[in-house]
């Protein structure tokens, strides 16, 4: 089973986008919708403050009839956030997802952020595994 640090690797785009708390919602969603993602770290220097997603935006400025040009980014993110370390386990990660229902997880070695996993990335990862098993035992029952 591959850790969050292997995910990560692993992943064609590994470079992680992030949005300042002072943004507004439209440049974080603009940002958003250019690298084709979900939700967007929030980060002051190098420390990460919290997250943006197309959950918040939903919930938070277009029910609420705020702008996306007039709000920044700080007053609608989700401030308590969910992370994992380096070592986690996809099966750990899965399960933090699906206990706590979110989608994006961001990964931490101490205070740097390494990146963040998406649900699809966790899903990708447990059908290949599946597969090489069932290709595993395949091979065992017909040799």
């Amino acid at each position: 089973m591959k850790t969050a640090r292997q995910l990560l690797a692993a992943k064609a785009k590994h470079e992680t986008i992030s949005v300042s708390p002072t943004a507004t919602v439209y440049q974080a969603l603009q940002m958003m919708a250019d690298a084709n993602i979900g939700a967007i770290l929030v980060m002051e220097s190098e420390k990460l403050v919290g997250i943006f997603s197309e959950r918040d935006y939903a919930r938070k400025v277009v029910l609420m009839g705020k702008t996306s040009a007039g709000t920044p980014v700080s007053d609608i993110m989700t401030h308590k956030l969910l992370c994992v370390p380096p070592s986690a386990t996809t099966d750990e990660c899965m399960g933090l997802m699906t206990e706590k229902r979110i989608r994006h997880l961001p990964v931490l070695d101490g205070d740097k952020v390494l990146g963040i996993l998406s649900i699809g990335d966790l899903v990708q990862e447990k059908m290949a595994d599946q597969e090489f098993t069932i290709e595993q035992l395949a091979q065992y029952i017909y040799h």
